[in-house]
């Protein structure tokens, strides 16, 4: 008689001690940067490799849970989130070069002898702009991609195919010199932010900060949305889409306002990782790294939010350590981790965690 109380209370106590495991890690990530400001003979500083570490895979958790929004919960496998987190990190990359420009062109302009700045770099020498344009552009590539797509009931693997396609069309686009995005090298060399030194340490802890806030914002984000009834709308459409079209739901505006405001939070984390990594090139539209990105969701949990994040965690943090101990050997444990989660670990780590909670 006494077990299905006990199990309630353990049920009841599982939210507030992963509150309260939330909030002990928000606090440390806050304190990192101010960490980072003690001078370095202090045995609590942290190192400025140490902090651009933590915020690329920061970033990178934006993108996790961004796909999770649409992966998770409205049950469409992209593979092409790499090509919206490069856009926005190319946005910032263009206010960034005509920083370090001043009244000239771009380094890599001069090297190929242009004479002008072409149109659509109009307005980059202005943060405002800069902002806007790392809104703008993933959120109409996703906008015009998604209405035909979803006009088109295409979904499945047909989708996932499609999407990989389009960000290794963007790939080989930006690989070229005449698009005026600086070809394989892409943007570096990165100065100044609003007049700050971009390798400063009060700018790498702004950055950082800012970094947090967004992570912070977007969970909040996905969990309204995901405890709305636009969420159960969404889960339904992934469970059962033709019962849901019965009932009367058009899916097609679910899909594509879950797909835009999850182009739009990747485009906003590419923002932010290129002035704190110091390079944005096409590479980081290889569809590899979309695919990576699903393997982040797959580990810690699809549909649970928080799942991405620690699959992003303990994914790049392995990453971090096999790329110098065992950099041929990546790819491999990357595949191998893949297909072992997907047979073993359906529900990711998350899964795996309330399953023993309630045995």
């Amino acid at each position: 008689m006494n077990q299905p109380l006990m199990l309630t209370a353990a049920q009841k106590a599982g939210p507030k001690v992963t509150l309260a495991l939330g909030a002990l890690i928000l606090a440390l990530l806050l304190s990192l940067p101010l960490l980072s400001l003690l001078t370095a003979d202090h045995p609590l500083h942290v190192s400025a490799y140490t902090l651009t570490l933590v915020g690329k895979i920061l970033c990178y958790a934006i993108v996790a849970l961004a796909l999770d929004l649409v992966w998770g919960y409205a049950g469409l496998l992209s593979l092409g989130h790499g090509l919206f987190f490069a856009l926005g990190g190319y946005a910032m990359g263009m206010y960034l070069m005509r920083q370090a420009a001043g009244d000239g062109l771009p380094a890599f302009m001069t090297f190929l002898s242009w004479s002008e700045l072409p149109w659509y770099w109009a307005g980059t020498d202005s943060f405002l702009w800069a902002l806007c344009l790392v809104v703008l552009a993933p959120g109409l590539l996703a906008l015009v991609f998604g209405f035909f797509a979803f006009r088109s009931r295409i979904k499945g693997v047909y989708f996932s195919i499609m999407t990989q396609a389009l960000t290794f069309a963007g790939m080989l686009l930006f690989f070229r010199n005449e698009t005026g995005f600086g070809g394989n090298n892409g943007f570096t060399n990165f100065r100044t932010i609003l007049g700050f030194g971009i390798t400063e340490p009060g700018t790498r802890a702004v950055l950082f900060l800012a970094t947090v806030l967004l992570l912070v914002a977007s969970l909040f984000i996905g969990w309204r949305l995901a405890r709305s009834k636009f969420g159960r709308v969404l889960t339904a459409l992934r469970d059962a889409e033709n019962r849901l079209m019965f009932c009367g739901y058009d899916p097609r505006g679910f899909k594509l306002f879950v797909w835009v405001l999850s182009a739009v939070l990747c485009g906003l984390a590419g923002a932010l990782y290129v002035p704190q990594v110091g390079i944005i090139n096409p590479s980081e539209m290889s569809p590899t790294n979309s695919i990576e990105a699903a393997v982040w969701v797959a580990l810690g949990g699809r549909g649970t939010l928080i799942g991405p994040l620690l699959g992003a965690g303990v994914v790049n943090g392995m990453k971090s350590w096999f790329t110098v101990a065992f950099p041929e050997y990546w790819l491999f444990f990357l595949g191998a981790l893949f297909i072992l989660v997907t047979l073993y670990l359906p529900k990711g780590v998350i899964g795996l965690l309330k399953k023993r909670g309630e045995s």
